[in-house]
């Protein structure tokens, strides 16, 4: 895929926001328990509270950039956030903390289903997934930047140099603001006169958007549940755990876009979930593994397992990336993505909690059952698909939609 101009101030606008964001996800737990003086119970509340809210946020701020035009719902939403993280700086109490948190997560919200819609507006349907997988790769690269200068942050230690990273997020979606307001504007759409009823009440997509979030509950294995698994049930060494960060971010910045490749449609997506959904069930069969060998042996196994995850995580990524525009009604796409996005807040609030319990607490027997709902969920999205496409014209070419 040949990159155009809109392409390449999109990726640049991606790479703004995740260095920022790496920057400001390594050290902001630091911030608000050290520098603020919070509890680290209340900063998780906080935090939780927050993306309940942003997760509520998506669909009716996606529906803004469907209505009121996505180029200018973006650059809006970015100036906001942007606002919301300088405004963190400000904090020196829990209340106040809450607020900030739930405008920030409402904002990266919104922002991300205002930017899906103006990419759908903007590049041609054949072209969507490809272009996101080249995101994909640009967030991981931007995060691993950021997360490096957030470490020169940490080994600081003071007060000015954790402002220092929220100042630099700031200007980061500042930044991102003005790089979307070189795109070209994006017209806004209007409700078909036989439009459907809207997302909250289309079914059909709402149980792919469900299945989705199961697949997505591997999220916090790499940030919470490996290195708790190292480090309480292995004999590895707990260095391992940065190893198998860096592994994964590498991995996904150089194979995701050739990952997305042979994804085109529904049914090459549907094909794509499926043996994503294996290669993690054996994934999750090698870390449960992993805790009954010898030190080196365990680490050999569990980088296995790590190379299989990533693997699995860039072929679903890219098969729900392509399902999520390809299910959505062409005058609702920011509303439709702003709904298929809160599978990711909910995987990141729930996942912790219940792959803790099941996989730290329970085990081998969590690590297989894992791997068989992952399994389960994969196959269940063939049928969930073809309910979803049943009865809709693609609008290109004015045929059914065909899934596999």
């Amino acid at each position: 895929m040949t990159k155009t101009r809109p392409q390449r101030l999109l990726a640049l606008a991606q790479l703004s926001n995740s260095v920022g964001d790496g920057a400001y996800y390594t050290t902001s737990a630091l911030y608000f328990t050290q520098v603020v003086g919070l509890a680290p119970a209340r900063v998780g509340l906080g935090l939780t509270l927050g993306w309940a809210v942003g997760s509520l946020a998506g669909v009716p701020l996606g529906r803004l950039a469907d209505r009121r035009g996505p180029r200018g719902t973006a650059v809006l939403l970015a100036l906001a956030t942007g606002l919301a993280v300088a405004s963190f700086t400000l904090v020196r109490g829990f209340m106040p903390f809450v607020l900030i948190a739930c405008a920030y997560a409402a904002g990266q919200s919104g922002l991300a289903a205002a930017r899906q819609a103006l990419l759908a507006g903007l590049v041609p349907a054949g072209e969507r997934t490809g272009l996101l997988a080249r995101l994909q790769a640009t967030l991981n690269a931007g995060l691993a930047v950021g997360a490096g200068l957030g470490g020169l942050a940490l080994h600081a230690g003071t007060r000015a140099a954790y402002l220092a990273v929220f100042v630099m997020d700031a200007v980061s979606f500042l930044l991102c603001a003005l790089l979307l307001l070189g795109l070209p504007r994006v017209a806004p759409v209007r409700l078909r006169p036989r439009g459907g009823p809207g997302v909250l009440r289309d079914r059909p997509y709402a149980l792919v958007a469900l299945l989705n979030t199961v697949l997505l509950l591997r999220l916090p294995l790499l940030s919470l549940v490996l290195p708790l698994w190292i480090t309480s049930r292995t004999g590895a060494p707990a260095w391992l755990v940065s190893t198998l960060f860096v592994l994964n971010t590498a991995a996904v910045t150089v194979f995701q876009v050739r990952a997305a490749r042979g994804v085109t449609g529904p049914a090459s997506a549907v094909r794509a979930v499926r043996r994503s959904g294996w290669v993690m069930c054996a994934a999750c069969a090698a870390f449960a593994l992993s805790a009954g060998f010898s030190p080196w042996v365990a680490a050999g196994v569990l980088v296995l397992g790590a190379v299989l995850q990533v693997v699995a995580e860039m072929g679903q990524s890219a098969g729900s990336w392509q399902l999520s525009f390809d299910l959505a009604p062409a005058d609702r796409v920011g509303e439709y993505q702003g709904f298929f996005g809160t599978g990711v807040t909910v995987a990141r609030t729930l996942g912790p909690l219940l792959l803790t319990w099941l996989l730290v607490e329970w085990g081998t027997p969590g690590w297989l059952l894992l791997g068989a709902v992952t399994v389960a969920a994969s196959y269940a999205l063939g049928p969930a698909t073809r309910w979803a496409a049943r009865g809709r014209v693609d609008e290109e070419v004015g045929q059914p939609v065909r899934v596999g």
